[in-house]
């Protein structure tokens, strides 16, 4: 049975920053999605394995929530604001450097209740995480529980965002069993959400079972066997053929072949851009970088390679933050292009979004116009993450949704682009553009909030650190006979306790 299309449903944050919206096959709040029959098991295919053994600290933690394994005191609603999870309630103290949640009734995977105490001690772990998660970089962070069921989080520095910071998925808090003495973390059986991990098979598969005492009303599906298939190809032939139910970031070149009934197209924040190294031998030079930006044709990208599925970047933050192209101002200071007169570059990226490679062939032949010479290096993120984070590359072209981590600009800024970001893929470090990222994340303001994000943005962009090249839509894959697939715009959830088979 056809699933109904989904529905644009827009909205603002809490401090009002972003216009966004999720689509599903109907609605799947906590409260009605509840089952009590035994339901069916979901088949998954998910596009990136595991880089750090379901670490909550990195990237694994997406998966995590995207399979509603884990979740933490606030969580992402559709319209990008931060509401209840396992906080019911918060409010803030001390002119926002403390924020109190009171925690509703709530169980551990391992029947455990969820405690002050427990919640202290996640948080507590993660602040002390190395690196830090980057929605938390820069964040003195603290916890103490009061009481039984309330825990207080202070800041060293008011911020007025914190139940926003809150969201990102490797805020989520597992059981205290969870916490090893060597710092890792056993998030198998150890977490809250309506799926339980019970087993897992190295980066390849997760087998998950329904956990019948979520705080949110029992799953309707009673399982789900979720597979990390890296190739897109791969994932867009297992929905064809059914051997998966739901399949996410999908190719747009397999688009045309698939049943139009199970392609869903959601309008992201996500940017695909060309990272120059700031650090490396040939990037560290301004007027080289200026050179590179003058080389690249975007619409090149946005029609060659992503078929339309795509548009030209026009900054850090594309359509999808609706506020942003109104208050966006021009770069200044920027370098004059020199010739590269032969420069050897390598630009690294991953093929587990398979437009990626492919648009590294643009701009290699771009830039070899230019007068670089220029080397690809293409692995899986897997086997690229530790040495693009550790600078060993000239360039990156990565895909980045601009509010996967909070949902607040700001704090994307501070990760991305300062001295002491945890996901500066630049390695810029750049006083004047520090000084404006500090600026944009103390503002408690959301309209004055939004404009010293786009100063800043223009400063960063005036570096050409970053070369913005398209604004993306994400492609879904979802069966027919699906009913609530959960298709968010933050890449943070896809399923929910409604989905089923």
């Amino acid at each position: 049975m056809r699933s109904p299309r989904p529905r644009l449903i827009a909205g603002f944050l809490l401090t009002p920053l972003l216009a966004g919206c999720f689509s599903s096959s109907g609605d799947d709040s906590p409260s009605d999605a509840s089952g009590s029959g035994e339901g069916g098991r979901l088949s998954v295919a998910l596009a990136f394995e595991p880089v750090e053994n379901l670490s909550p600290y990195g990237q694994d933690a997406f998966n995590l929530t995207r399979l509603a394994v884990a979740e933490g005191l606030t969580r992402l609603d559709a319209n990008g604001a931060a509401v209840p999870a396992l906080a019911e309630s918060w409010r803030s103290e001390q002119g926002g450097k403390s924020w109190v949640f009171k925690l509703r009734e709530a169980k551990f995977q391992d029947s455990t209740d969820v405690t002050a105490k427990a919640v202290a001690n996640a948080l507590t772990h993660v602040a002390k995480a190395d690196p830090a998660p980057k929605s938390i970089s820069g964040v003195k962070l603290t916890a103490k529980a009061v009481g039984d069921d309330q825990v207080k989080v202070t800041t060293a520095e008011a911020d007025p965002v914190l139940p926003l910071r809150l969201t990102n998925p490797s805020l989520s808090v597992f059981a205290l069993k969870a916490y090893g003495k060597d710092g890792k973390v056993n998030v198998v059986g150890t977490a809250t959400g309506p799926f339980e991990i019970t087993r897992t098979t190295g980066n390849t598969s997760l087998t998950l079972d329904r956990f019948d005492d979520y705080w949110g009303g029992r799953a309707q599906a009673s399982g789900i066997d979720a597979k990390f298939v890296t190739d897109g190809t791969a994932r867009a032939n297992a929905l064809r053929t059914g051997d998966v139910d739901l399949a996410d970031a999908l190719p747009v070149a397999q688009v045309a072949s698939l049943d139009a009934k199970t392609v869903h197209e959601v309008a992201t924040p996500r940017n695909v851009s060309l990272y120059l190294n700031t650090k490396s031998d040939a990037f560290k030079d301004a007027s080289l970088r200026a050179a590179a930006r003058g080389a690249i044709d975007t619409s090149a990208i946005a029609k060659g390679v992503y078929d339309g599925h795509a548009e030209s970047a026009k900054g850090l933050f594309g359509p999808a933050v609706t506020w942003a192209a109104a208050k966006r101002t021009e770069p200044t200071g920027r370098a004059k292009a020199i010739d590269p007169n032969g420069k050897s570059i390598t630009i690294a990226t991953f093929n587990d979004r398979p437009e990626l490679p492919e648009a590294a062939q643009v701009l290699q032949q771009q830039l070899q116009k230019t007068g670089f010479k220029v080397k690809l290096e293409v692995r899986t993120y897997a086997k690229l993450e530790t040495d693009m984070l550790a600078g060993k590359f000239d360039a990156v072209i990565s895909s980045r949704n601009m509010m996967f981590d909070t949902g607040d600009p700001a704090t994307v800024l501070a990760s991305d682009y300062t001295c002491d970001g945890s996901f500066n893929l630049s390695f810029l470090c750049d006083k004047n553009v520090d000084r404006l990222v500090a600026a944009a994340a103390a503002e408690a303001d959301p309209a004055k909030r939004q404009e010293a994000v786009m100063k800043a943005e223009a400063a960063i962009l005036g570096t050409d650190a970053e070369i913005p090249l398209v604004h993306m839509k994400v492609v879904y894959g979802v069966a027919t006979s699906v009913k609530v697939a959960v298709l968010d715009p933050y890449e943070r959830q896809f399923v929910g306790t409604g989905t089923r088979p």
